[in-house]
Parts: C-alpha cells; sequence; structure tokens
C-alpha cells in the first residue's frame, strides 16, 4: 500500500512523566528494542543453526533539557540514589504542525540511573543543558 501524504518532522514532540511536573525536553534519544537471538544446534542438524528468539531489551533513554529553577529532574534521581527508586510511565508524543498527536509511545516503569549537570564555559553562548538518562522495562505504541 502506498504511503499518502508526507513523513512528520521529529521536532515537534511532547514528553510527560507521570506524576512529575518535568517542563519541556529539548531531545530525546536512546528509544530503541531488541531482541537477542540464540542459536542451538543438535549434532544431526544441518550445518546451519537454528536462530531462537531470546531476551528482550530496551534502550536507556535520555531526556535534555534546559535549566532552569526546576529541581525536578534532578529531585528524581536524587530519591533513587537515597534508596528510594521510584518507577514511572513516560509518554512520549509526536506531534504534526497543528499540535495534534499522530504517533504516541509509553515507556514503562522508567527510573533514572545518571544525572548530568550542564557544562560551563564563560566564552561560550550557549544554553545550560542537564542531563537524565531512564533505565526502563518495556515500551509500547499507543497511537
Amino acid at each position: 500500500m502506498a504511503q499518502t501524504g508526507y513523513p512528520h518532522g521529529r521536532f515537534r514532540y511532547q514528553v510527560e512523566i507521570d506524576g512529575l511536573d518535568a517542563g519541556g525536553f529539548s531531545e530525546v534519544t536512546g528509544f530503541d528494542a531488541s531482541i537477542d537471538v540464540m542459536e542451538y544446534r543438535e549434532g544431526d542438524d544441518t550445518t546451519t543453526p537454528r536462530k531462537i528468539p531470546g531476551l528482550k531489551k530496551y534502550g536507556n533513554i535520555t531526556l535534555r533539557q534546559g535549566l532552569v529553577d526546576s529541581t525536578v529532574m534532578y529531585d528524581w534521581i536524587m530519591e533513587g540514589v537515597n534508596g528510594a527508586v521510584d518507577r514511572k510511565t513516560i509518554s512520549i508524543t509526536l506531534l504534526d504542525e497543528e499540535g495534534s498527536a499522530v504517533a504516541a509511545w509509553q515507556v514503562i516503569n522508567a527510573w533514572p540511573m545518571r544525572y548530568t549537570a550542564p557544562d560551563f564555559n564563560a566564552t561560550a553562548s550557549e544554553v545550560a543543558v542537564e542531563t537524565v538518562e531512564v533505565a526502563h522495562e518495556g515500551m509500547t505504541r499507543t497511537q
């Protein structure tokens, strides 16, 4: 079946983290899933081993945002550092030119595993950006 219309740009999206007013994000990366391959061959099989699906794995997602007065993302990882990992659902929604949702994914049981404060440089003219990397246990496309 032929595709109609143009593909959607990847620069209009919305990120929601349940229960957190985390603000906007300038970049979301590492959003992937894979299945390990196990090979198995019995002695009397053909010379090519069988390929069997193994463990499912999900890449860590990196969220980048301009540093603002809010400490919500920093506080979330510090809860984990202090021994209370708080798992949340993250929704990532791709928007069209009018701001309507055209595709959406949910990331399940996400928790922050790394926080990186911005780099500082007195000679640069750039926005200070903080980075949070989250681990998770699965994703689904909901739209």
